[in-house]
């Protein structure tokens, strides 16, 4: 794993909001004495909501908070990916999926559009709207590719799409997270492929029709086992022809 580092430049000092301050409070008080630092992802993560990214003040405040030596939270700001530690851009950062089903289906291009509207990954836009970085696997492979924007997934994306999400971001315009395609979430694109067969829904039809329903002996009567139902009655011995022992006589010893 490489090694991630605060930003070299830092904010003077950060404190929370007055609402994130009481939810703060809040969140602390559901571990019992002795495991307040419980809560430190939830803070970390409630302070970068607030700045965008985590700075070295808000670390410095979280460990205060929590009674915890600084080293001890900036392992953790550091350990796990999700935590930014860079400024990123004011309208959005980027988490772009380079993994390989999101490559297969197209994620380089899309990468292509980051470079040429934003510039490399962990850099802000030269008019500080947006910043990007390539990530690992973000859990919705069947919609690849994809990017997400905070807690929010853009899938089934092309390059010409996410070019048309930067625009609208930028003109203030309201971008449906989820697939960016004619699809119901993961569901097959153009419409269901298995259990289509009308038959399958006929008990259902029928019920829906008035029909009587199974009472519930009729509903737990065991079903004949395979063997059984696929056996047949055993048929009557044959009497032997006797024109076929004349035509092929058997030597008796």
């Amino acid at each position: 794993m490489s090694v991630r580092r605060l930003a070299e430049k830092q904010p003077e000092s950060f404190a929370f909001s007055e609402a994130n301050r009481a939810w703060a409070e809040k969140e602390i008080a559901k571990y019992p004495p002795g495991r307040q630092a419980s809560a430190v992802i939830s803070l970390l993560w409630r302070a970068q909501d607030q700045e965008g990214w985590v700075t070295e003040p808000a670390i410095r405040v979280i460990a205060e908070m929590l009674g915890m030596a600084r080293i001890r939270v900036l392992e953790i700001a550091t350990f796990y990916t999700m935590f930014l530690l860079e400024p990123v851009g004011k309208i959005a950062h980027i988490q772009l999926c380079g993994t390989t089903p999101c490559w297969l289906r197209g994620a380089d291009a899309l990468k292509d559009v980051c470079r040429q509207r934003i510039g490399e990954p962990f850099h802000i836009s030269a008019d500080g709207n947006f910043s990007w970085e390539e990530v690992e696997c973000l859990g919705a492979c069947v919609n690849a590719p994809l990017i997400q924007i905070g807690a929010d997934t853009y899938e089934d994306l092309t390059a010409a799409r996410l070019g048309a999400i930067l625009d609208d971001l930028v003109a203030g315009r309201q971008v449906e997270p989820g697939p960016q395609i004619e699809r119901q979430l993961s569901a097959p694109v153009g419409g269901p492929t298995t259990l289509t067969d009308p038959v399958l829904y006929e008990r259902e039809h029928a019920l829906a029709s008035g029909g009587a329903a199974l009472t519930d002996a009729e509903a737990k009567r065991p079903e004949p086992a395979a063997g059984d139902r696929e056996a047949t009655e055993p048929s009557a011995p044959v009497a032997p022809n006797p024109d076929d022992e004349a035509q092929n006589p058997v030597s008796k010893v």
